[in-house]
């Protein structure tokens, strides 16, 4: 119903407008609206104020006229506001530079808090006081005020269709920026969407995620609270409940409030309420006997001295909150203690704060209060309006009335002459507003405490807030101390910061309460939505393997780098774990130890060989082939060494090589001795002697099958040698590390020679197998040969299937496997004679089965 009542009262002073263009005077409709206080000048500067804090209504109807309204319960800081602008009127009437020789007058109206006294405010600043209407239809040049957001915005509302500049002091609704529609609004006091983004940023800090939000129902506490919840979203700060409470609202509506709030999880209280609703909750907190709650309040509230005393000081110290930087106005203590009701005897606002502070009467027959004498010292007194240590709203005032002494200033030199006939020609013109409110955006002057005022491109100064904290000092009393700051100018990492103070917090605690929804997920985890939950609640999942975070509460995990790997706890990246076949680990070891057992036995069947070497028994297995082979067995042995170790450029190039050349060597070896054995006993005349096939032919046998390996082998190593190669792809864990081939074609290539090699062997030996007995090395061959082709046809899958240095042990193993069945299969039936039978190492012998079939 107050909203409809401004709209009709625009447009009623809208036509009253148009009305005032055509007539050469205004009309006035009904009774003026009457100051409070006023005094004439030059220049009148209009006030409205919450001086009173209180408001009854009637019930409004369509049918019938309503009763006036009527505000009571004065409120002494809103009265020390007054009082500021007096003193800042006085001191530049008293001044020299500034306004010289000009006089300025004020007029100060009660908006009570109240969009609709407001609007009856504003209306009588435009129409003028009763015997001076007729004047001008605008009485003031310039209004500072309003004291609440709301009642700015319907002050506004009407006050712009003059054009008439209006300084608040205490507006800060963020809306009141728009250029747009308030064309001529300034204020001094920051925006509220500094003050929003600045809280979000204060309940980041402390790391309260989970939080309650309660503000006032009007164009303050929604706007403030709608973008604080905005930059609390971008913080990652989630709102657990958001409600809203008026001061003329039902006493039903805050009860529930504070049920809500009790029912809350959160910890953390954000108010961004104006003074009249923290009042009524501040009652019903105390009915309820909420205690507990961390309070982060707005700069409405959280300087309130009255708010600091006994009644409220157990619910309320601990609170933190933004406010307006703290300053010392020289000189105005004592004229605030020079405030008497003798200065206006006919003013009821001073005989009522007479009243109110020394709790006396100037009617006599009040029952139960003294009689006001009007020689009481305020000297004496202690309450909102004498205590001038927390200057901050105070100081917003006077700088207003400054800015708009300034602007007056800047308009006297503009004048063609320095006169004061000159500058009060410009006055009457009706185009003075705009002029007015144009100087005002240029205004930009130091005051006598070394605070710079100036205004932005929207009327606003820059947003800077001192972080108050509610604390006890050694007397008991609570004080308001500074913890930080906040200055929007500055860089966006910079804006928030914090002094060195200890803060004492909710239930004059020194440990910071926690506020959230779910537990801290530690380093080692990452936080996963809850479903149909805000996303400050969430449950703790582990990281995956080679993903970290290392900051509690991180939002997701991080890939480690291709070469680490997470630790234990998933809190930091470590180096891969190096996989490959060392010599100190057991497999390496054991394949080490049988490849330098199967080394030594060689070199000791070689010895063996070499003592006998005259015996028929080495002579008819051609002794020098038997070296040679020996010798590559030996080298068999040996090349297996080569894969155990970590792997390098050098050992990579060699060890498929010099494996390939050792076992091409061997099977040559064998190849020669099979080739001669079958052609020993298929010749035509074999019982007389063991023809063989002359030596050089034998050595260009094996040469020559030995030198296409080495022909393969060196063309492997010029065109696409093996070099090392981290495999991560196998194992996401580790680092395998392994030869890569460079061409596996040229690896299969060299492995089908060998086995080529082998196959043929194999053939000319089973054709042989059925030689004497006595001296059947053909079958011994056709054996050996058996078991190589079966390792190594093993080893193709396994050598495919196996992972990391399993590959290599698997290649090793068929390396001594062959070898071993080499050696055995073919020497050590030799051996056996040579060393245990040594009646059978004759020639007799070893013809003696063909020369039984002869005779």
């Amino acid at each position: 119903m107050g909203d409809w009542i401004c709209v009709i009262s625009l447009l009623i002073v809208i036509l009253r407008f148009f009305k005032a263009e055509n007539d050469s005077t205004c009309e006035m409709y009904g009774s003026p609206e009457v100051s409070l206080l006023s005094k004439e000048g030059d220049i009148i500067i209009g006030g409205a104020f919450s001086i009173y804090s209180q408001i009854s209504m009637s019930f409004l109807s369509e049918y019938e006229t309503p009763e006036p309204f009527k505000c009571s319960r004065i409120n002494l800081r809103e009265f020390r506001f007054v009082q500021t602008m007096i003193f800042a009127i006085e001191e530049i009437n008293n001044s020299s530079d500034l306004l010289p020789n000009v006089s300025v007058g004020y007029r100060i109206f009660d908006s009570c808090g109240s969009t609709l006294p407001s609007t009856r405010a504003v209306m009588g600043l435009m129409n003028g006081e009763e015997n001076s209407w007729r004047k001008n239809c605008s009485s003031v040049h310039a209004i500072i005020g309003a004291s609440e957001s709301s009642s700015t915005i319907a002050m506004q509302q009407i006050s712009g269709v003059f054009q008439t500049p209006m300084i608040s002091h205490f507006a800060t609704c963020a809306c009141l920026s728009n250029r747009k529609e308030y064309p001529s609004f300034f204020r001094t006091i920051p925006s509220d969407y500094y003050q929003s983004r600045a809280l979000a940023k204060l309940v980041k800090h402390f790391g309260w995620t989970w939080v309650g939000a309660v503000r006032s129902d009007n164009d303050y506490g929604n706007n403030g609270m709608a973008t604080f919840i905005e930059a609390a979203s971008q913080e990652g700060i989630c709102v657990e409940y958001s409600e809203s409470i008026s001061r003329t609202g039902s006493r039903e509506n805050v009860e529930r409030v504070v049920r809500v709030i009790r029912r809350g999880t959160a910890g953390v209280l954000v108010a961004f309420l104006a003074q009249g609703e923290m009042d009524v909750l501040l009652e019903e907190v105390l009915t309820q006997n909420l205690t507990g709650l961390q309070w982060v309040g707005s700069e409405s509230w959280i300087t309130a001295n009255y708010l600091a005393e006994k009644r409220y000081a157990g619910i309320l110290t601990g609170s933190l909150g933004f406010a307006i930087r703290k300053a010392k106005i020289r000189g105005l203590r004592e004229f605030l203690l020079k405030v008497n009701p003798s200065q206006e005897p006919q003013s009821d606002l001073l005989r009522e704060f007479w009243e109110t502070t020394f709790g006396c009467s100037f009617r006599s027959g009040t029952p139960g209060t003294k009689l006001c004498s009007g020689f009481e010292r305020l000297q004496d007194a202690d309450n909102a309006f004498t205590d001038v240590s927390e200057l901050r709203i105070s100081n917003n005032v006077y700088k207003a009335v400054y800015a708009v002494a300034h602007a007056f200033h800047g308009l006297l030199k503009c004048g063609p002459s320095g006169d004061s006939v000159s500058h009060s020609c410009i006055l009457r013109d009706h185009s003075e507003h705009r002029q007015v409110a144009e100087q005002l955006q240029k205004v930009n002057f130091t005051l006598q405490s070394g605070e710079r005022v100036h205004f932005d491109e929207n009327g606003d100064p820059a947003a800077t807030y001192e972080l108050v904290n509610w604390q006890r000092n050694q007397a008991g009393d609570v004080v308001f101390t500074t913890v930080g700051k906040y200055d929007a100018s500055q860089p966006n990492w910079n804006q928030f910061t914090m002094s060195n103070v200890k803060i004492t917090w909710a239930a004059e605690s020194w440990e910071r309460p926690l506020s959230v929804c779910s537990e801290n997920c530690l380093p080692g985890f990452r936080q996963a939505i809850i479903k149909g939950k805000p996303i400050c609640c969430f449950s703790c999942v582990p990281c995956g393997g080679g993903e970290i975070s290392n900051t509690n509460n991180s939002a997701g995990c991080s890939q480690c780098p291709s070469e680490y790997w997470s630790n234990v706890d998933h809190s930091k990246c470590v180096p891969k774990v190096i996989e490959f076949l060392s010599y100190g680990e057991t497999m390496g070891a054991l394949l080490t130890a049988f490849s330098l057992c199967g080394a030594s036995l060689t070199l000791v069947v070689l010895c063996v060989f070499f003592r006998f070497r005259h015996t028929p028994l080495v002579k008819a297995s051609n002794s020098e082939l038997s070296f040679l082979l020996l010798f590559s067995l030996t080298l068999c042995f040996l090349c297996s060494l080569a894969f155990i170790g970590r792997p390098t450029e050098w050992s990579c190039m060699l060890r498929h090589t010099a494996f390939g050349v050792a076992f091409a060597l061997c099977i040559s070896c064998i190849l020669a001795k099979t080739i001669t054995v079958v052609m020993a006993f298929k010749a035509k005349r074999p019982a007389n002697t063991f023809p063989q096939c002359s030596a050089p032919l034998q050595r260009t046998s094996v040469i020559g099958c030995t030198l296409i390996q080495v022909f393969i082998c060196v063309v492997w190593l010029v065109f696409a040698p093996p070099f090392p190669h981290k495999n991560t792809v196998y194992a996401s864990e580790k680092i395998i590390l392994e030869c890569f081939l460079g061409s596996p074609v040229a690896f299969w290539v060299v492995m089908a020679y060998i086995g080529f090699l082998a196959l043929l062997c194999f053939i000319l030996a089973f054709l042989g197998r059925k030689l004497p007995d006595n001296f059947n090395e053909a079958k011994f061959i056709t054996f050996s040969m058996l078991i190589f082709s079966a390792v190594w046809l093993t080893f193709i899958p396994a050598y495919v299937s196996s992972p990391g240095k399993f590959t290599v042990a698997v290649e090793i193993f068929a390396i001594l496997a062959s070898s071993f069945g080499l050696l055995f299969c073919i020497f050590a039936p030799k051996c056996y004679i040579l060393l245990l039978k040594p009646e059978r190492n004759t020639k007799k012998h070893l013809m003696g089965r063909n020369q039984s079939k002869t005779q």
